[in-house]
């Protein structure tokens, strides 16, 4: 009975130490686990857009699959291909709902090219209609129009420095320089002021205030010139006018830019 008791006494003991080990590994691994999930979490360097991983340490132009909004160019390019398909090729690229978000879009960027004027969607259409091999305009029509929108200042005809294979030459748009145009107009309306006060001193014609007023006796508006005309002077800075209505005597001042009523007369 001794003897099976001791055999049996480190049994348990030998089970235990077996199985220790083993418990207490996974355990570790588990809580190593834990704390990555945890320190994952908590980086803000990684985050999560549209089930893709963005790392935000990587540069914008080293990320190549991050979707970014398009350009104005690149929107009116896709308006216009767009008009292209569905006038000249009988097909739609885009749904209805598209295209007017795109139309509303380039209008809120103020692109110049869903607002034109009727001769400007007229020459881009002729403009798409060549390019596809179904030209609306003659090339005399075609050229008249450019022309005509050129002189009216379109910027839908500047194409910039070109050449031409055909003449061997160079091209390249004008444009009015309207700033440019106004500083070289300011000495000839130096020059037309100065002859005008010139012209006064001559005639002796000066305009120096025309004043309006109401009576104070009824309310009627009244007018008062105060300058001089062929070197009469018109009395100075007070003048006595009556009332076109009441016939009151009213004194016009034009220092202190008052109408008063001389002394007994009627208020």
């Amino acid at each position: 009975m001794a003897t099976g008791l001791g055999f049996l006494a480190p049994k348990p003991l030998f089970l235990t130490s077996h199985f220790t080990k083993p418990s207490y590994i996974p355990t570790r691994k588990l809580s190593t686990r834990r704390n990555l999930l945890l320190r994952a979490t908590a980086d803000p360097s990684g985050q999560v857009e549209n089930d893709e991983a963005v790392d935000s340490n990587v540069l914008q132009y080293c990320s190549l699959d991050k979707k970014q909004k398009k350009t104005l160019g690149e929107m009116e390019q896709e308006f216009l291909q767009a008009l292209q398909a569905f006038y000249y090729e009988g097909k739609s690229i885009m749904s209805n709902e598209e295209f007017d978000n795109l139309k509303e879009e380039l209008m809120w960027e103020g692109s110049s090219v869903v607002m034109l004027s009727a001769d400007e969607q007229r020459f881009l259409e002729a403009s798409m209609a060549y390019v596809s091999g179904t030209p609306l305009l003659s090339d005399k029509e075609f050229d008249e129009l450019k022309q005509k929108l050129k002189a009216d200042g379109s910027e839908i005809v500047v194409e910039g420095p070109r050449c031409s294979l055909r003449s061997r030459k160079v091209y390249s748009d004008l444009s009015v320089d309207y700033l440019k145009m106004f500083l070289l107009n300011v000495p000839a309306a130096v020059v037309a002021l100065g002859l005008f006060f010139f012209l006064d001193d001559i005639t002796g014609f000066e305009i120096t205030y025309l004043l309006e007023g109401v009576c104070p006796n009824c309310g009627t508006e009244n007018n008062s010139f105060f300058g001089s005309i062929l070197s009469i002077s018109s009395g100075g800075s007070t003048n006595n006018v009556k009332c076109s209505n009441c016939g009151s005597a009213l004194v016009y001042d034009s220092k202190t830019s008052l109408i008063t009523l001389p002394e007994g007369g009627e208020a």
